[in-house]
């Protein structure tokens, strides 16, 4: 099963949905024709997200160590100006965050109108890592996916676009990568003894993201189940559902962008008028 949507809470089993699929394509396809084409098209849409400052867009991306995260980030927003981009890598909470609210770091880094803000795991981890190592007590995160809906309708009603990602790999998979890492001298410096610790744990996260995604699937904030052992195509997939995404609110921004740009044209018609009288 390709890229699966939920935005209405249900009942969710991460064993229907194939890591491996790649919906019929091909690597070569992919990273020669179609990621190209929707770079082109995602350039477009920053420029005119950018420029209208009507609305922001969040990209939320959660998933298992070594899931690729970081590499969603590097190859699906590349060409993305990055004026206009900021993304954050939440980790442990520090001393000041953890004497707020759950939310209180994430709702500072919510991305202003015209821009684009990605979050490298996120609130998600309070009902996650926090959950599976009992970091609070379930009368504390149970009452979380609430909170969470109701702050993902908060940021939706004041004109954030928000697309959440779960970036779907197999046990084996994450194995295989943790090992590679281990051997590229290059790459070493991204494992550590937890990546191997946090494996025990597996069916609990899974059990753990199998809830978030069925509780916190909203029509404001659908969450997005990604195959992600073919690299290639995570990345495409991801690309294309933001595109998808996007696209609907463009004609929003031309218009606001063309009336903007006829109001400015006009002063400067005036403005030529009263300096040619001067002259």
């Amino acid at each position: 099963m390709p890229l699966s949507i939920i935005d209405t809470p249900g009942t969710v089993k991460l064993s229907r949905y194939d890591p491996n699929e790649t919906g019929g394509l091909n690597k070569k396809e992919v990273e020669s024709r179609l990621l190209p084409q929707l770079a082109e098209r995602r350039e477009r849409l920053q420029e005119m997200l950018y420029a209208a400052q009507q609305q922001s867009v969040l990209i939320i991306l959660q998933g298992m160590d070594t899931s690729g995260k970081d590499g969603t980030i590097k190859h699906v927003m590349s060409g993305v100006n990055p004026s206009g981009c900021r993304v954050w890598n939440f980790k442990a909470p520090s001393e000041e965050e953890l004497s707020h609210d759950f939310l209180w770091r994430v709702h500072r880094a919510a991305p202003p109108l015209g821009m684009i803000g990605i979050f490298n795991r996120s609130h998600y981890e309070d009902v996650l890592i926090a959950r599976v190592r009992h970091f609070v007590p379930p009368k504390v995160w149970k009452k979380r996916y609430q909170q969470i809906n109701d702050f993902e309708e908060m940021l939706s009603e004041n004109g954030v676009l928000i697309f959440k990602f779960f970036l779907h790999i197999s046990k084996e998979e994450q194995e295989e990568r943790l090992l590679a890492r281990e051997e590229d001298p290059i790459k070493a410096w991204k494992i550590a003894v937890s990546d191997w610790q946090e494996r025990v744990y597996w069916d609990e996260y899974i059990e753990a993201y199998e809830e978030a995604l069925g509780k916190c699937s909203t029509s404001w904030a659908p969450w997005h189940i990604v195959p992600a052992n073919k690299k290639w195509y995570r990345n495409y997939v991801v690309a294309e559902a933001l595109i998808e995404g996007l696209e609907p609110h463009a004609r929003g921004w031309e218009k606001a962008l063309k009336e903007r740009g006829e109001r400015s044209l006009s002063e400067l018609r005036v403005y030529h008028q009263q300096d040619e009288r001067k002259h």
